[in-house]
């Protein structure tokens, strides 16, 4: 059964020199207990998405178009009264910066105790009993120290074993990670992305992994959207994605990878870079970094076309019905 469907989603940036499209035609769908991954540069769009999802697009930016069904909910039209009951209780989000995400002025207990209680009818002492039984279940030890200590005294990894924590208090359908590791090193990473594809084995929980890694996704996720300039151009089953990219695109990331380049020899890159909002190109926004640019390719948007057991928006791939 589908958990979510973003179907046609737009969302628009009103500013002083005009109106800027930061997503547009973003459709895909997530089936209960399935783990998707967004992968892209920077500026492609992946954190507008999940913003998107959690209604926490804030002025000058709007959702302008399509519908984000819920388990049959449309929550770009809910109020703000009724998104908080699904927001932090059935679906949960995960930033980038532990620090950023944690109140450095409370304990960890409190604000775990404070955000069952904004979602649970529950006493304060049930409350920390709840929170320190979910500190240890993602492999924080002597949680009942820890709970009473302040952000700065855990290290990055430990801070963001405790958003982890607080993002699984209640217990929610579907969680949003948005490059979950970009703050950790290297070692760090490995463990919490191990902990968070247990977690979700375990509980069978959504899960959706927004990252700039191909390696990560290749190891915890099973669909795969590939977003540039604020648009999905490729999107299919992980490991047919990696193994079988259609997309141009798809292919200079992967190249990119150093482990595509024997040692010694110089990295692959992308030429160009990815356009702001306010110069995204005419046609395919890919087209003036691409080395397979069709006429078409400048004057006109692709379509979506199947490719293998993929969706690709790329002209030459609709041509030549082959990878490039």
């Amino acid at each position: 059964m589908r958990l979510l469907e973003v179907d046609k989603l737009e969302v628009t940036f009103s500013l002083r020199q005009g109106a800027l499209t930061a997503l547009r035609d973003v459709s895909f769908t997530l089936e209960k207990g399935e783990r998707l991954g967004i992968v892209g540069e920077s500026g492609a769009g992946k954190s507008v998405v999940a913003y998107s999802i959690v209604n926490l697009i804030s002025k000058p930016g709007v959702i302008t178009a399509g519908n984000i069904l819920f388990e049959g909910q449309n929550l770009a039209l809910l109020p703000e009264k009724d998104i908080r009951r699904i927001r932090g209780n059935r679906i949960c989000m995960i930033f980038q910066d532990p620090m950023m995400t944690l109140n450095p002025v409370l304990t960890i207990g409190t604000q775990m105790v404070e955000c069952l209680k904004a979602h649970r009818t529950v006493s304060t002492r049930k409350a920390k009993e709840m929170a320190i039984a979910q500190l240890e279940k993602v492999r924080i030890p002597s949680p009942e120290t820890r709970i009473d200590q302040y952000p700065h005294e855990l290290s990055g990894g430990m801070r963001q074993r405790v958003v982890i924590a607080i993002a699984l208090l209640t217990e929610p359908e579907l969680l949003i990670a948005d490059e979950p590791t970009t703050a950790l090193d290297v070692t760090i990473q490995a463990e919490i992305m191990d902990l968070l594809l247990g977690l979700c084995e375990q509980s069978g929980l959504s899960l959706i992994l927004i990252t700039h890694d191909l390696g990560v996704v290749s190891q915890v996720t099973q669909r795969l959207l590939v977003m540039y300039a604020g648009r999905i151009v490729e999107q299919g089953l992980t490991r047919e994605v990696i193994d079988h990219p259609q997309h141009p695109y798809t292919q200079g990331l992967i190249k990119a990878l150093p482990e595509s380049t024997l040692p010694g020899q110089r990295l692959n890159q992308i030429p160009g870079m990815m356009p702001t909002l306010a110069a995204i190109p005419s046609g395919c926004a890919f087209h003036d970094r691409c080395g397979y640019t069709l006429p078409v390719c400048r004057t006109t948007v692709p379509d979506y076309v199947d490719a293998g057991r993929s969706k690709v928006a790329c002209h030459w791939v609709a041509e030549q019905g082959v990878e490039p």
